[in-house]
């Protein structure tokens, strides 16, 4: 089977390397927040030793803070356990050249426990990993895209942090939503990317101008959904060190500024079974003509998101994003081609999809992915029927769900859900629950620019 463009076997790899075109070869794998966490390898050394044997990591990576500060309360990993190391295995279906990267090669890992070398259960690659064999065990194959939304600036990410991240020079002056003449401005970035990207084995699409001022969309073409995951941290990586090089900056901030847009990760995903689309069919649902796998499949989100929104929407800022008429869902509702839906059925026929509106571009994929899944799946082994398709302004209705308001109280929901235990098992549902509640306890101590604003003088 050809490879794609940018994707590396070993034996390409060692020609490489024998050329003196690669000298480096960078082995990550996610934390908890879908930061790209490894080492840079000597390419030969990859090559004789690591490729077939591993490496080694502190297993403090996936419990740190933002700041890569330890964080206690966590039974996977602590003080008192003295900070081991697991173990970090190449996944080498995923190697590939770093286009943007001088003379380096990119590789995405698993993690595994040090001694047993089992899948360590909480690292988010290993959680997308259990929910898709359990759908390959139903004889199913699971596709996924992800179209990302980010805001370009004129500032580089240093001078970003010393202007703490404020009176910062967006790319663009004006709403550039298609616009193609603004969008010109921005090649330079965007385009740089599109190409660094495809030359890396991240087939894309398009890049586009969106609904806020500096704000574009990059997707990248459907595959199975593990690989889009990882595909999803290269176009985030690219995007970031292309800026970075440029002096300027991206940022996937779900709510950059009150004033402007939310930036989503539109999450697409279907289901097939012997190369056929499993959601097609012949039962009728409102105008549709779907399969009870597609219906099941449906009822399954609606009924379970609302358990797993701390994987969807990560972070204190995510639930800013969540406004009336701002292109962001507040409710969960599903409906064919309907962007005031959380959940937007997409297609037809082969091309029949569901369109989950509820992420933000600050997801992790890995989890967001696997949240969206077992969810799923569940709809299909308890064949949970959805609600009738919601026609019109889901803005304007109290017939649906509200998403959760916040973080706190989405991580409540998860702690106690008895679903995402038997899903992921109580020990992971302990440890991201810590980890959202220690999110969560950062922003309550931090004093904010809105209350300087708001109290300094006139309180």
């Amino acid at each position: 089977m050809s490879l794609e463009k940018g994707m590396l076997n070993l034996d390409q790899l060692r020609e490489l390397v024998g050329r003196d075109e690669i000298d480096t070869v960078l082995v990550v794998f996610t934390d908890l927040y879908g930061r790209f966490m490894g080492k840079r390898f000597d390419a030969s050394f990859f090559l004789d030793q690591v490729a077939s044997g591993g490496t080694h990591a502190c297993n403090y990576l996936l419990t740190v803070d933002m700041e890569m500060e330890p964080v206690p309360g966590y039974q996977f990993a602590n003080w008192e356990k003295g900070y081991g190391d697991f173990h970090v295995v190449p996944n080498l279906n995923t190697l590939r050249i770093a286009s943007w990267l001088d003379r380096t090669a990119l590789v995405l890992s698993d993690v595994e426990c040090e001694s047993a070398h089992g899948p360590v259960d909480v690292a988010p690659r290993s959680l997308l990993k259990q929910q898709v064999e359990r759908a390959t065990d139903l004889g199913l194959e699971v596709m996924g895209a992800s179209e990302l939304e980010y805001y370009i600036f004129r500032d580089s990410y240093r001078d970003a942090m010393q202007k703490n991240y404020g009176d910062l020079k967006t790319a663009g002056w004006y709403l550039e939503d298609y616009h193609t003449l603004q969008g010109g401005r921005e090649e330079d970035l965007n385009g740089a990317a599109r190409r660094h990207l495809a030359a890396s084995g991240v087939p894309v699409e398009s890049t586009k101008g969106e609904w806020g001022i500096g704000q574009h969309e990059l997707n990248i073409r459907y595959c199975e959904v593990l690989e889009m995951a990882d595909r999803h941290g290269v176009l985030k990586q690219c995007l970031k060190e292309v800026a970075d090089r440029l002096g300027a900056s991206v940022t996937f901030m779900a709510k950059y500024a009150a004033d402007q847009a939310g930036s989503s990760c539109h999450v697409h995903m279907s289901l097939w079974r012997e190369g056929v689309n499993a959601f097609a069919g012949d039962v009728k649902v409102g105008d549709l003509r779907v399969s009870d796998t597609f219906r099941h499949f449906v009822g399954g989100w609606l009924a379970r998101l609302p358990d797993l929104m701390v994987f969807i929407a990560p972070t204190v800022n995510s639930y800013k994003r969540f406004q009336s008429e701002s292109w962001a869902p507040t409710r969960l509702a599903w409906s064919v081609d309907n962007r005031t839906a959380g959940i937007r059925v997409v297609g037809s026929g082969s091309s029949l999809r569901l369109e989950c509106r509820v992420p933000g571009a600050d997801c992790n994929p890995y989890l967001t992915y696997a949240a969206l899944l077992s969810a799923g799946l569940d709809g299909i082994a308890n064949e949970t029927e959805p609600p009738a398709i919601f026609v019109g302004d889901v803005y304007q209705t109290e017939d649906a769900p509200s998403v959760p308001q916040s973080l706190r109280e989405a991580t409540d929901r998860f702690e106690s859900s008895d679903f995402a235990k038997t899903t992921f098992g109580e020990d992971v549902v302990k440890h991201y629950a810590h980890f959202f509640r220690v999110e969560q306890e950062a922003f309550d101590r931090s004093v904010t620019d809105w209350e300087r604003v708001r109290y300094f003088e006139r309180i």
